[in-house]
C-alpha cells in the first residue's frame, strides 16, 4: 500500500494471487547398453531419433569373411520406437573395460637448422660501445675465422648494421668468397624468419633486410685492409640461427580428440599418419567416424578454416558436418578456436565406487558435437593495434593445411565380433563381456540415481537377461536403483531368446519382489529396413515405446496394455504364440504376457509388477499413477523450501497440489482424495525443526482385467429383474 493512511477514507489494494505454479518439464525414459559411437558411461538426453543417430550412430559391422554382416544395437531399437511418442530419452552408452577416444595431432611446420659448413651464427644484443673479442663470438665458415664487432649505438631496428671482421689481405680465402658463403649460410633460413638477402658485390657486402616489426634489418661489410669498419649495433630481441643442417621439424600446433570413444572412431587406421585411398578416401573412413580437414591459412591474419568431415567421404564429395570459418589461435579473439569449438573434457570420477560422478575439465564449453580441442601453442595478440603481424615468428605457430584421419581410438575389452539379438550369450551380450562389463553397467545405474540431474520416469537394460549368469546383479543393482529414487519404474527380460520352458520364464519374475519393476514376455520379431530383414528383440526393448503411446493417447494412471493401448505395432510376430493357459501360467507369476490376437496382431496384455503381496501397487498404472503425482509436487513446490512456515506459505502448497489431483480425478485416474496441510500436521514440534508436513490421501481408480459376464437363461413368460 503506497499512500500513508492518516484521515479516514476508502483505500484500495490489489493482491495478485494468480501466479501458475511451474510446470513439470519434460520427462523421459533411460536406456543403458552399448551403441555404435558416443561419449562411454556419460548419460546424455536426446530428443529425437535422428539426434540419437547423429551421437551414437546407427548400422555396423560385425564379424569377418562370410560371417561379416550388419547390425545395430538394441540401444537403438528402443530409442527409435519410443522416441515416436515421447520426446526426450537419456542415454548411456556402455563400453567394455579401459576404452579411450581417437585424436589427431595437427602441426606447424618450423625449420630449425642451417646448411653451415661449420659451426653456428648467433645474432645477439651487442652493447653499445663493445669490441668483441674471439672466442664465443668467433664463428667458423669454411675453414675461416672472423668475428663480429661494433661500437656504439644509436639506428634503428629495421636498419641496424653489424660488420664482420674478415681475415688480413693475402690469405687464402678471399673476402668475397667468405662473404658468399656468409650469404649462402643465411639464406638457406630466409623463408622462416620472413627476411629477404641481396647478392653480395665484389667488396663483400652483404644486405638482410625486413619490413615487420620482430624481423631484423643487417648489413654485412668489410673495412679496408681487413680491419672491421666502425659502426652501430642495437638490437631490441635475440635472433639465434642455430648451425648444421637444414631440419624441418613438425611441432602440435593443437589436437582434435572426438567425443566418441571406441576403436570406430579410428576413422583414420590404427596409427598414425593416416592412409589414403583413391581421391583421399580414408582407409578406415565409415558413416559412424570422422576425418578434419585444416585450409585457408592466412599468415597476414593469422586464421584458418577447419573442417569436420564424414569419415567415408572423398574430396569430390564431401561430407561436411561442421565447419569453423577464420578461427585463430589467440585467447583474445572471439574466434579463437577454444572458445568455438571447446575444449571440455567430460570423464566419470569414482567409477566402480558407491557414488560415481560426472567430472568436467577445461575452460569452454564443448560446441561442437564431435570434437573438443587442446591448443599447444597459442598466438596472443596475433596483430597489434594497427592490424599488423606484432611478430613474424607467431606465423610459425599456425597449423599446415592438411587433412586426415583419427587415431588411438579404443574398445577395451570389447568382444569381436559381436553377438546380437537372439544370439546374446552370458559371455557376449552385443560384444559385452559382463565378467568385467558388469561394473559399466553398475557405474551408469549409479550415475542415474542422482534425481537432482537426471529426471527420468522409465528405466530399460535391452541386452541385460536376467536369466544369464553375471547378468542378473545388474538387474538387481537397477531394481535397488529404481526403488531408491521412487520416481522410476524399471522394464526387465525374463530369459533369453529361444527359451521354451514357461516354469524357467515365471522362476526369474517369482525371484524378484518390487513394485517399480515389470517382466514382459515372449520376445518379438521387428522389421529393420536399414538392415533390410527383421530381428527378434527382447520385450523391454519395444515396451517403453507403448508406455509412451499409452501416456499420449491417455495418461500414465491407465493400462499399458490390451488392444486400445497395448499393441506393437512395429512387432511383426512373437516369438511364442501364447494360448489362454500360458497367459494366466505366466500372470499368475507376475509376467505380463505379449498375445498375438487373429486381426489385432501383437499386443501386451498385462500389467503387473513384480510386487508378491496383492495391493493397488500390484499394477503399473497404478505405480505410474503415484510415480506421476510424486514426480509433479516435487518439481512444483520445490519454490516452496526456505519459505516461512506460516498458514499463507501452506495455502500455497495446497492451491498447486488440489488442482492437480482434481484433473486426474476428471481424467479417471482417482475415485477420491484428500489433501491435508495445516496445523492439525505442522504442530509447533513440527515447525521448530524446520519442516513443514503434509499429507495426501487418494484412492486410485482400478482397471477392469476380469470382465465377467452372466447370462441368466429365463423361461417363457418370466419378466426381467429392474
Amino acid at each position: 500500500m503506497a499512500e500513508k493512511i492518516v484521515s479516514p477514507g476508502v483505500f484500495t489494494n490489489e493482491v495478485d494471487q494468480s501466479f501458475l505454479p511451474a510446470g513439470v518439464a519434460a520427462i523421459g525414459a533411460a536406456v543403458i547398453g552399448p551403441t555404435a559411437t558416443g561419449p562411454a558411461n556419460i548419460p546424455i538426453t536426446v530428443t529425437s531419433y535422428p539426434e540419437f543417430v547423429n551421437i551414437f550412430g546407427g548400422v555396423i559391422e560385425s564379424g569377418s569373411g562370410a560371417q561379416k554382416n550388419i547390425y545395430k544395437y538394441l540401444t537403438n531399437y528402443s530409442a527409435q520406437e519410443y522416441l515416436k511418442y515421447a520426446d526426450t530419452l537419456t542415454v548411456v552408452r556402455i563400453l567394455d573395460g579401459t576404452f579411450s577416444p581417437a585424436s589427431a595431432s595437427i602441426t606447424s611446420t618450423t625449420t630449425t637448422g642451417n646448411s653451415f659448413s661449420s659451426g653456428s651464427i648467433t645474432i645477439a644484443k651487442i652493447p653499445s660501445g663493445s669490441v668483441l673479442a674471439g672466442g664465443a663470438d668467433e664463428i667458423s665458415i669454411g675453414s675461416v675465422d672472423f668475428t663480429f664487432v661494433s661500437e656504439s649505438a644509436g639506428l634503428a631496428n629495421s636498419a641496424t648494421q653489424i660488420f664482420v671482421e674478415f681475415p688480413k689481405a693475402g690469405g687464402a680465402t678471399t673476402v668475397t668468397t667468405v662473404a658468399e658463403n656468409l650469404r649462402d649460410a643465411i639464406n638457406n633460413n630466409v623463408t622462416t624468419h620472413g627476411l629477404a638477402i641481396s647478392a653480395s658485390n665484389a667488396s663483400g657486402v652483404i644486405a638482410i633486410s625486413g619490413s615487420s616489426v620482430g624481423e631484423l634489418s643487417l648489413t654485412v661489410a668489410t673495412g679496408s685492409g681487413g680491419d672491421a669498419v666502425a659502426t652501430t649495433l642495437d638490437f631490441a630481441q635475440i635472433v639465434n640461427i642455430e648451425g648444421g643442417t637444414n631440419t624441418s621439424t613438425s611441432t602440435n600446433c593443437f589436437t582434435l580428440t572426438t567425443l566418441s570413444d571406441g576403436e570406430d572412431q579410428n576413422s583414420g587406421g590404427s596409427t598414425s599418419p593416416s592412409t589414403f585411398k583413391t581421391n583421399n578416401l580414408l582407409s578406415d573412413g565409415t558413416v559412424n567416424n570422422i576425418r578434419f580437414e585444416v585450409n585457408n591459412v592466412n599468415n597476414t591474419r593469422g586464421t584458418f578454416q577447419l573442417l569436420i568431415r564424414r569419415g567415408d567421404d572423398t574430396d569430390n564429395r564431401k561430407k561436411i558436418v561442421e565447419q569453423y570459418n577464420n578461427i585463430n589461435l589467440d585467447p583474445n579473439s572471439p574466434n579463437y578456436i577454444g572458445k568455438v569449438i571447446g575444449d571440455a573434457s567430460v570423464t566419470i570420477g569414482g567409477a566402480g565406487g558407491t557414488d560415481p560422478y560426472i567430472g568436467y575439465s577445461g575452460d569452454y564449453p564443448n560446441r561442437s558435437k564431435f570434437v573438443r580441442v587442446e591448443i599447444h601453442n597459442k598466438t596472443l595478440n596475433y596483430l597489434d593495434e594497427n592490424g599488423n603481424v606484432r611478430a613474424g615468428s607467431l606465423s610459425g605457430s599456425l597449423p599446415q593445411a592438411v587433412s586426415g584421419g583419427f587415431f588411438g581410438g579404443s574398445d577395451g575389452d570389447v568382444i569381436h565380433p559381436r553377438a546380437f539379438n537372439e544370439n546374446i550369450v552370458t559371455g557376449n551380450s552385443q560384444g559385452i563381456q559382463f565378467t568385467s562389463g558388469q561394473a559399466e553397467y553398475v557405474d551408469a545405474i549409479r550415475l542415474l540415481k542422482n534425481q537432482d540431474e537426471y529426471d527420468i520416469n522409465i528405466l530399460t537394460l535391452p541386452g541385460v537377461i536376467d536369466n544369464l549368469t553375471d547378468h542378473a546383479p545388474v538387474i538387481t543393482e537397477a531394481i535397488n536403483m529404481v526403488e531408491s529414487r521412487g520416481d522410476c519404474f524399471l522394464v526387465i527380460d525374463p530369459v533369453q531368446h529361444g527359451t521354451t520352458a514357461i516354469s524357467t520364464v515365471t522362476a526369474k519374475a517369482e525371484a524378484r519382489d518390487s513394485n517399480y519393476v515389470a517382466e514382459y514376455w515372449p520376445w518379438v520379431k521387428i522389421p529393420d529396413n536399414e538392415l533390410g530383414r527383421n530381428v527378434w528383440v527382447p520385450a523391454s526393448t519395444v515396451i517403453p515405446s507403448v508406455y509412451a503411446f499409452n501416456d499420449r493417447v491417455a495418461a500414465p494412471w491407465f493400462a499399458p496394455a490390451g488392444l486400445n493401448r497395448g499393441g506393437i505395432d512395429i512387432a511383426v510376430q512373437a516369438e511364442r504364440k501364447l494360448t489362454h493357459s500360458n497367459r494366466d501360467t505366466l500372470y499368475d507369476s507376475n509376467v505380463n504376457p505379449i498375445a498375438t490376437f487373429p486381426n489385432a496382431g501383437v499386443t501386451v496384455f498385462g500389467q503387473k509388477t513384480l510386487q508378491k503381496k496383492a495391493s493397488a501397487l500390484d499394477r503399473v498404472n497404478v505405480r505410474r499413477l503415484l510415480i506421476a503425482a510424486k514426480k509433479f509436487i516435487a518439481s512444483s513446490t520445490k519454490f516452496l523450501v526456505f519459505e516461512n512456515n506460516t498458514a499463507a506459505t501452506r495455502n500455497r502448497f495446497l492451491s498447486i497440489v488440489n488442482p492437480y489431483f482434481e484433473n486426474i480425478q476428471q481424467r479417471q485416474g482417482l475415485y477420491a482424495f484428500k489433501v491435508v496441510m495445516d496445523a492439525s500436521n505442522n504442530t509447533p514440534d513440527v515447525i521448530d525443526r524446520n519442516e513443514m508436513r503434509g499429507q495426501i490421501f487418494m484412492q486410485p481408480a482400478k482397471t477392469a482385467e476380469f470382465i465377467v459376464v452372466d447370462f441368466n437363461i429365463l423361461p417363457t413368460g418370466a419378466s426381467f429383474p429392474e
